[in-house]
């Protein structure tokens, strides 16, 4: 996935509100841009961090840039924007990246299912085979080499895991799909330390027969894309 434009490097100052944030961009200049991540953002939203913003070229727009990566010390880009995860996912797939979700002729996005009135990020299909998956973007990071997910208490995670479980009960194929945000990772796991109730449920489904994946994913400032596979631990 391109990018529209190169992106533009700034220093981060504060975020606050959860979907603003205080910048200073090289020329000395001190903006406000648009968050897209609401999230807690665990370690990719340091006061003096480098990050990566874009210009809408929209005037009109209240906040005409927004912010896509945050750069940590030691050069990795971090993708901080949450609404693209579910287009990378199935640009991933539509290109045979996913080899696990290769063999499907169709994908439909946002589709009602479940029995709380969910939404499925990607739906895929092949005649009467249906696979339903959740895509969910993951940038925290424990220790050297692991990505942990959640970065904050998500219940609306645990109802997504449990709504996937029925889909397995009714005969389904499911699929809960983190989608790495970082290079800097080789494996996967529930963050027990922050939500033991999703790690725990996370377990409960895979037990039950929802597929975990995990994809890696790699940033730079003209474009990002699916990368590879990683273990995930359960």
């Amino acid at each position: 996935m391109q990018y529209s434009s190169p992106l533009i490097a700034a220093t981060l100052i504060r975020r606050y509100k959860r979907f603003l944030a205080d910048v200073t961009l090289a020329s000395g200049e001190v903006i406000t841009i648009h968050s897209p991540n609401t999230g807690s953002m665990l370690g990719c939203a340091e006061p003096g961090m480098r990050v990566w913003i874009r210009d809408s070229e929209n005037p009109k727009r209240k906040y005409r840039f927004a912010w896509e990566l945050s750069e940590t010390a030691d050069g990795v880009f971090i993708n901080v924007n949450t609404i693209l995860s579910n287009k990378l996912v199935r640009e991933g797939i539509e290109h045979g990246q996913v080899k696990e979700l290769a063999d499907y002729s169709t994908i439909k996005a946002e589709v009602k299912y479940g029995q709380q009135g969910s939404r499925i990020d990607l739906l895929l299909s092949k005649g009467n085979k249906l696979c339903y998956v959740e895509v969910k973007n993951v940038t925290a990071k424990f220790a050297e080499d692991i990505a942990i997910f959640p970065d904050a208490v998500t219940s609306r995670g645990v109802k997504h895991l449990r709504e996937l479980m029925h889909m397995v009960e009714q005969g389904h194929r499911a699929v809960i799909f983190f989608c790495i945000s970082r290079n800097d990772v080789k494996q996967m796991r529930a963050a027990y330390e922050i939500d033991p109730l999703y790690a725990e449920t996370l377990k409960q489904a895979v037990d039950t027969g929802v597929e975990a994946l995990a994809y890696v994913t790699v940033s730079t400032q003209t474009e990002i894309r699916v990368s590879h596979a990683i273990p995930v631990q359960i």
